[in-house]
């Protein structure tokens, strides 16, 4: 079974902020023009939490754990597809140290079955795309209920994030970014937590139609999905959408 001694480790910690925010910073920075947005809509977050996202690019883990604020990436572990990323032992060293991956068995088979559930128990965030695979023509497809089903098991909030550009700037079938520096945005919205006695369809459902409220009005302050008994919205206890008295926060440049 897969040890969480690295998940842990001070050291690994750093060797992984040299990594991710001088190595592939400093490639996202060169190759994209990267804007973060609705990253106020994460104070007060503490760990641990699950960070979703709609996924179409090799770029897409990337952007988000060099430009999401690093009180979130510090300790986040990404979720990654054993067949590929460990296949190999230089593969899964990157991945590793990059990423702070843990395998993922698309099966639902293998040594790394349980392995979220087990991070999350022991303080550590997680990364996950829910679609299970990235879209190929860059449009949002059906999330699976796998992130919602571990809110719900380990009573963590989820953290929805809409990519917008990732696709036009590192289309699948390319290894590098386009050039031309292509525009990509992070949109950062408020984090959710399954109400009492919902089940994972119906929070994977709100989940999923909130970044997809995102990408479609291109901004991270967006309204509850619906009103909820007792004339509160998601507003109420802070895990929904911003109110639109709220002025969104100034975009951080990270171009």
């Amino acid at each position: 079974m897969e040890q969480l001694t690295r998940f842990r480790s001070v050291t690994h910690r750093w060797a992984r902020f040299f990594a991710q925010r001088w190595i592939l910073g400093g490639i996202v920075g060169t190759f994209t023009s990267t804007s973060v947005e609705g990253a106020d809509n994460l104070e007060g977050l503490t760990d641990p939490f699950v960070v979703v996202a709609n996924h179409s690019s090799h770029m897409d883990a990337t952007v988000l754990v060099t430009r999401l604020p690093y009180r979130v990436t510090r300790r986040l572990a990404v979720a990654a597809a054993a067949d590929y990323f460990f296949n190999t032992w230089w593969r899964r060293f990157l991945t590793g140290l990059f990423f702070n991956s843990y395998p993922v068995h698309r099966t639902g088979q293998g040594k790394g079955k349980g392995m979220s559930q087990r991070l999350l128990a022991e303080g550590v965030p997680i990364l996950i795309f829910p679609e299970g695979t990235r879209a190929r023509d860059g449009v949002m497809k059906a999330f699976k209920p796998g992130a919602a089903a571990l809110c719900i098991k380990e009573n963590v909030p989820c953290v929805p994030v809409a990519l917008i550009g990732t696709h036009d700037a590192m289309p699948v079938g390319r290894s590098w970014p386009k050039p031309g520096r292509p525009p990509i945005r992070l949109l950062v919205g408020r984090p959710m937590r399954p109400r009492s006695g919902e089940r994972a369809r119906e929070f994977n459902d709100r989940v999923a139609a909130r970044v997809r409220a995102m990408l479609t009005m291109q901004t991270p302050y967006v309204l509850g999905d619906h009103v909820v008994p007792g004339g509160e919205d998601d507003h109420a206890d802070g895990t929904g959408g911003q109110r639109p008295d709220q002025p969104p926060a100034q975009q951080e440049e990270a171009s």
